[in-house]
């Protein structure tokens, strides 16, 4: 049994994507982010970074005690490995698919999450930032659409735990400004992606996650709580 520490935000969503793949037997446990949930004692002592995702293995290969993991992108590492798929086996394969893990992590991530900030969430307009984050978010998706222009997914023919990572970040697209229209692979890998029957089920209710507006008292927790 897996525990996940989850939220319908995109991270939150790129392990659920990996566990409904594969059929591992989980539980979700929902982390109100808006409420302050992840601040409190106990899932700090899983998560110290205080964000979700994060996962609680009560069955790890080692056979030990339960291994709590934070980090969305180390959790889609771990349970790849843990399950042997949706990653390759071989060194080429693997360095291929994680250079498009990190480049979600590490680029596509951040830069389209501060574009949604400044676009959505802000309580003020800045026009610079958000100049700023639409146009950088343009760039990585042109950087994603070259990259599949000769490929069926991000590292090769399969489908691996990159797409995952990815994948979640591009539902957004609207409400980054970007019109996939510009970009024609990304938009061809998108909706074959979006038809996988898992996708469907773990976004079956995501037009209701962000149904409700947000409170400034919701806004000060998510985005102005120092830390602890």
């Amino acid at each position: 049994m897996i525990d996940l520490y989850y939220w319908a935000t995109p991270n939150g969503y790129k392990p659920r994507l990996l566990l409904e793949e594969v059929g591992l037997e989980y539980r979700i446990i929902p982390v109100d982010i808006r409420a302050g949930e992840q601040f409190r004692p106990e899932f700090l002592a899983i998560a110290p970074n205080n964000r979700i995702p994060a996962i609680v293995d009560h069955a790890p290969a080692d056979g030990g005690d339960p291994l709590s993991l934070f980090e969305s992108g180390a959790i889609l590492l771990y349970l790849a490995d843990k399950t042997g798929r949706f990653i390759p086996a071989d060194v080429r394969g693997r360095a291929e698919v994680l250079q498009w893990l990190f480049w979600q992590m590490g680029g596509l991530g951040p830069m389209a999450g501060q574009n949604g900030h400044f676009n959505v969430y802000a309580p003020e307009k800045v026009p610079y930032a958000i100049d700023r984050y639409t146009r950088e978010t343009a760039r990585l998706y042109g950087v994603l659409d070259k990259r599949l222009a000769d490929r069926e997914y991000v590292a090769g023919s399969e489908y691996t735990i990159a797409d995952m990572a990815i994948y979640p970040w591009i539902v957004p697209h609207e409400a980054h400004k970007q019109n996939l229209d510009d970009t024609p692979h990304l938009k061809r890998w998108f909706a074959q992606i979006g038809e996988r029957e898992a996708t469907r089920k773990v976004y079956a209710d995501a037009s209701a996650a962000y149904a409700k507006p947000m409170t400034d008292e919701e806004r000060r927790v998510l985005f102005g709580t120092p830390a602890k």
